[in-house]
C-alpha cells in the first residue's frame, strides 16, 4: 500500500495568502508552544476545527445561517426538514418536573434500554449475546463520547488513518497518556484500510487502539460484512481496542434498492459484547436528523462502558434530561428501519445530482458508497485552483462553502508542515444541506472555474 501521495505542489506557504490567512487565525501556529495567548500565561488558544474556521471565514464574508444567497457544501450535518416516507419531528415536548433534575450522567435508563434493544434488533437478531442497558452510555454530543473515551486511554499507542474527521486532531492532542500514531491513505489504494493492511499497522506499530471513521469522513468508504468481521478479529487477536464513529451508519448506498433501511454497524459480527473489544459512538445527531439535540451514545462492553461513565462525572456531567425522554420513542426498531429507508433513497438522489454536475464541469470524482460527502480531486485544475485552501477562497467570493483536505490531515500537536499535507489537493463537499442550496453551490463553482477559464 502506498503511504504518501506524490506532492505537485509549486512554491511554498509564504506565497499562498490563503495558507496565510489560515495562520492568522487563533490557535494555528505552527510548532509546540507556539500559540499561547500571552507571553506571561501558561494558557494556549486551541486551533478551531475545520468545519468551525470555515463557517468564520464565511461568516466575515457575509454568510448567515438565514442567508437564501449562499450555497452551503460545508455542512457537516445533514437536511433536518422532512423528507419523503420518513416520520416528521416532534415539535413540542411535554417535560414532567421530574425533568428539572440533572439526568443520570451514564444517561435516562430508559433510554439506555431502548439503545441497547434497538441494536439488538437491527445488528444481533442471529446472536446469543445481547446488548443490555449496562453496555450504553448516553453523552451530550459525539465529541462527548469520544472525549470521554480519550479520557480513560491508558498508555497506548492509538493508530488513526488520514484523512479522518477534523475534530479527531484536538482530541488527540489534549491529553497526554497515549502517543498519536497517523497512518496516511491514498487515492491510488481508494483509501481503503484492507483486513491485511490493519493487521500490520497494529502488529508492526505496536498499536493498542484504533480509531476511525465508518462509514469515513470525508472519503466515503465504508466497512462491512466480512471485512469488519475480519477487523474484529484482528483486533481480537492483537489485544487491541477498536473505536469505531458510526455516525454515518445509516447513510450507505451499496445496499439494493430493495434493501434500503439496513444500517452498517460492527455491532453486527461482535461474538460477545462484553468481551469482543469494540466500542462504537453514534446517535441522533446524523442517522436521525437531529444534531441540535446534542443526544448520543457509546455502546461497548459494560465494564468499559462504566469507565466511560466515571470520566462523564467530571468531564461533561451528562446530556439533557428533557431531550434524552423525547429520544426514546425515536428508537422503536421499525421506525427506525423506515425512516432509515427514506433517508438512503433521499440522500442518493441529492449524491447522484452533486455528481452529476460536478462531472459536467470536468472535475475528477470518486463516487462515495456512504455518508454525504463528495471527496472531491482538484489536482486536475489549473494552479492555483489546485490548491484546495485556495479553491476554498475563490468559492467564497462566490457565496459558496466548502471544506479543504487540509483539515482532514490529522496532525496532533501541529508536528507537521501545513504546506506539505497529501491532502492539500482536496476538497470535502457535503451533500447534507437542502437541495435548493446544493443547486446554489454548483453555480458558484461554475462561475469561480469559468472565471479562470477552465473548461469542461
Amino acid at each position: 500500500m502506498h503511504l504518501f501521495h506524490k506532492h505537485v505542489s509549486k512554491g511554498k506557504e509564504s506565497d499562498s495568502r490563503a495558507h496565510q490567512t489560515l495562520r492568522a487565525s487563533k490557535g494555528n501556529v505552527h510548532g509546540h508552544g507556539a500559540n499561547k495567548i500571552h507571553s506571561s500565561t501558561y494558557i494556549e488558544h486551541p486551533s478551531s476545527t475545520g468545519v468551525i474556521y470555515v463557517m468564520d471565514r464565511a461568516a466575515k464574508m457575509g454568510w448567515t445561517y438565514s442567508s437564501d444567497e449562499w450555497g452551503n457544501f460545508g455542512q457537516g450535518a445533514p437536511e433536518v426538514g422532512h423528507v419523503d416516507g420518513a416520520m416528521d419531528k416532534p415539535l413540542t415536548i411535554t417535560m414532567e418536573e421530574k425533568e428539572f433534575e440533572y439526568a443520570p450522567v451514564a444517561g435516562v435508563p430508559e433510554l439506555r434500554k431502548a439503545v441497547a434493544e434497538l441494536y439488538n434488533a437491527r445488528y444481533r437478531s442471529k446472536h446469543a449475546s445481547k446488548y443490555t442497558a449496562d453496555n450504553v452510555c448516553i453523552v451530550p454530543g459525539g465529541r462527548a463520547g469520544l472525549t470521554r473515551i480519550a479520557a480513560v486511554l491508558g498508555d497506548a499507542n492509538v493508530g488513526f488513518f488520514l484523512p479522518d474527521y477534523t475534530a479527531y486532531e484536538q482530541l488527540l492532542t489534549i491529553f497526554k497518556r497515549f502517543v498519536p500514531i497517523p497512518t496516511p491513505l491514498t487515492e491510488q489504494d481508494s483509501f481503503r484500510v484492507t483486513p491485511e493492511f490493519l493487521h500490520q499497522e497494529i502488529s508492526q506499530r505496536g498499536l493498542g487502539v484504533v480509531v476511525c471513521s465508518n462509514p469515513s469522513n470525508p472519503t466515503g468508504r465504508v466497512i462491512m460484512g466480512d471485512e469488519m468481521k475480519e477487523w474484529i478479529e484482528i483486533a481480537k487477536d492483537n489485544h487491541a481496542t477498536l473505536v469505531l464513529d458510526e455516525f454515518y451508519s445509516h447513510y450507505v448506498y451499496t445496499h439494493p434498492e430493495d434493501e434500503f433501511g439496513r444500517g452498517v454497524s460492527a455491532a453486527e459480527h461482535i461474538v460477545d459484547v462484553n468481551v469482543d473489544p469494540v466500542i462504537m459512538v453514534d446517535g441522533l445527531t446524523k442517522n436521525f436528523r437531529l444534531p441540535g439535540w446534542r443526544v448520543c451514545w457509546v455502546v461497548g462492553p459494560a465494564d468499559v462502558i462504566s469507565s466511560i461513565q466515571a470520566a462523564g462525572s467530571f468531564l461533561d456531567g451528562g446530556a439533557n434530561h428533557v431531550l434524552q425522554q423525547a429520544a426514546i420513542p425515536l428508537l422503536e426498531p421499525e421506525r427506525v428501519r423506515s425512516d432509515a429507508a427514506a433517508l438512503q433513497r433521499h440522500f442518493k438522489m441529492k449524491r447522484d445530482f452533486v455528481m452529476g454536475k460536478l462531472q459536467e464541469m470536468g472535475l475528477k470524482l470518486r463516487t462515495p458508497d456512504a455518508t454525504f460527502y463528495i471527496w472531491l480531486d482538484l489536482r486536475s485544475l489549473p494552479e492555483p485552483l489546485n490548491n484546495g485552501l485556495h479553491f476554498f477562497e475563490e468559492c467564497l467570493a462566490e457565496k459558496v462553502i466548502l471544506v479543504p483536505g487540509i483539515f482532514f490531515d490529522i496532525n496532533p500537536g501541529r508536528r507537521r508542515e501545513l504546506f506539505h499535507s497529501p491532502f492539500h489537493h482536496y476538497v470535502r463537499l457535503s451533500f447534507g444541506p437542502p437541495l435548493d442550496q446544493l443547486e446554489r453551490g454548483l453555480a458558484g463553482i461554475g462561475r469561480v472555474l469559468k472565471k479562470h477559464k477552465v473548461h469542461a
